[in-house]
């Protein structure tokens, strides 16, 4: 997962929050129950969160049932009462609550960078167990129902409705909204369908020397990790793959989630991992360069690889893994997902 710093109410305090296109709630903890005050850094230092607290900041407000941004008018005993929400994710985790109105701060960079500010509707999750997994401090939802900050931001006239997110492969990135891409980016049009995810169409499968004609639908999600793919693609890329691979592929291993994996030999004159590319509807390549993960931080020391691709129970999901070394663009003007190598 990437995330990024966000900043909320008066006086503002700063959430570190998950940058999921795969859904459209922003929430952050709000006078929970099973908050994550802080947490252990791979350095061994511990970073603090902050708690969102409706009395404490002076512009936080009530969303009340009658709102049409409140989709559970159902749960609520009268219109005036204060709406309720709850969330569940893919992996299922949750968060629920209550929706909140309160100033959403943000950097503008441009000729010359400012800073705005911005009225817009969150989740103040009270429960969930989205809080001490992969979101301990907050969610920022980027798809494309009404309630998503990318929504609230253009129909405001603040920004034009699209944004990017740059996925460095050292775990380093940035989102800009209302980033409309640059010339010579890769394009694929979003299919339409009655869902707000950011769904595409492969027509083909290009792995090492082999190319396929196999045309299936995928969901960009970068809040799911690691890409998950149904049959027939799973199985036609890891075959493919498997066929090709230069290296000795490793048994099974329960604590491992992915079923391909191999040992690299360090005396081989012939090594080879296939390339994994996807070409999209429109003709356009999308080389997933993060389709290999090395169980190791450093590279040249690995001594196993996987083809980090998880199978699917239902739909396909192209993961932020699939998204590393690229500036992603989901322009929901043009209707069309964009993408450019990103250093």
């Amino acid at each position: 997962l990437h995330y990024a710093s966000v900043s909320l109410g008066i006086p503002s305090k700063s959430f570190l929050v998950a940058l999921d296109t795969g859904s459209d709630l922003f929430w952050v903890p709000c006078d929970c129950t099973s908050c994550t005050p802080t947490i252990i850094t791979r350095s061994g230092a511990v970073k603090n969160f902050n708690i969102y607290s409706s009395n404490s900041s002076a512009t936080s407000k009530e969303v009340s049932c009658n709102s049409g941004l409140c989709e559970l008018q159902k749960e609520c005993s009268e219109p005036s009462g204060q709406c309720p929400y709850q969330v569940l994710y893919g992996d299922k985790s949750f968060s629920s609550g209550v929706l909140v109105e309160d100033i959403l701060h943000l950097a503008i960079e441009d000729y010359e960078p400012k800073d705005i500010d911005s009225r817009i509707i969150f989740g103040c999750g009270k429960n969930g167990s989205y809080l001490d997994t992969g979101a301990p401090n907050g969610l920022l939802g980027l798809g494309m129902g009404n309630i998503s900050v990318p929504s609230i931001l253009s129909r405001e006239g603040l920004i034009e409705n699209s944004f990017s997110m740059c996925f460095g492969s050292d775990g380093v990135g940035r989102i800009n909204f209302g980033d409309r891409g640059s010339l010579g980016q890769d394009e694929t049009p979003f299919n339409h369908t009655q869902t707000t995810h950011y769904e595409v169409s492969v027509t083909q499968l290009s792995v090492g020397k082999n190319l396929s004609d196999l045309h299936f639908s995928a969901i960009f999600d970068s809040g799911t990790s690691f890409t998950m793919l149904n049959d027939p693609a799973y199985t036609a890329i890891c075959e493919a793959f498997d066929a090709q691979a230069s290296h000795k592929r490793r048994p099974s291993d329960p604590a491992n989630p992915f079923e391909y994996c191999y040992d690299v030999s360090s005396n081989s004159t012939d090594d080879f991992i296939p390339n994994v590319t996807l070409i999209m509807e429109g003709g356009s390549q999308f080389n997933a360069y993060g389709a290999i993960a090395y169980l190791s931080s450093n590279v040249q020391t690995a001594t196993i690889y996987c083809l980090a691709i998880l199978k699917s129970p239902d739909v396909n999901i192209i993961g932020q893994n699939f998204m590393d070394g690229y500036r992603i663009v989901f322009d929901r003007e043009k209707m069309v997902l964009g993408w450019k190598a990103f250093d």
